[in-house]
């Protein structure tokens, strides 16, 4: 396993984490002081901002689980993962992959966020 799997593993697992307190130790431990998190509809930065913003997608999407979707591919301090939202064992409801830059304390420093599939309106 390489340090970009574990930091795949990590992040999905963060999103995944519904309790509050549990949640922010993991960002603490995840991200730099100033990581910042931007996609489509969403550009925060610093842990506070970061735990509203995966707070407030476990409140849009209850239940709901994030699974890590296919091979890490990294090179140097960035790295790309597929990933999918949607009930555990079923068919996703929203599809997207994320790119993560690291510092070299491992830690990351940026997640450019991407969706591919999302639900109709």
């Amino acid at each position: 396993m390489s340090d970009f799997d574990a930091i795949a593993s990590a992040y999905i697992d963060l999103w995944n984490e519904t309790d509050s307190n549990a949640r922010k130790s993991r960002i603490e431990q995840l991200f730099t002081v100033d990581g910042r998190y931007t996609d489509p509809l969403a550009d925060v930065s610093g842990h506070d901002q970061i735990d509203a913003m995966i707070n407030a997608v476990q409140q849009q999407f209850p239940g709901m689980v994030f699974t890590l979707a296919g091979p890490v591919d990294a090179h140097h301090q960035q790295a790309r993962f597929g990933w999918t939202l949607g009930p555990a064992g079923s068919e996703s409801l929203i599809d997207g992959f994320d790119v993560v830059e690291r510092n070299d304390d491992g830690r990351v420093t940026l997640v450019l966020g991407f969706l591919d599939k999302v639900p109709s309106a």
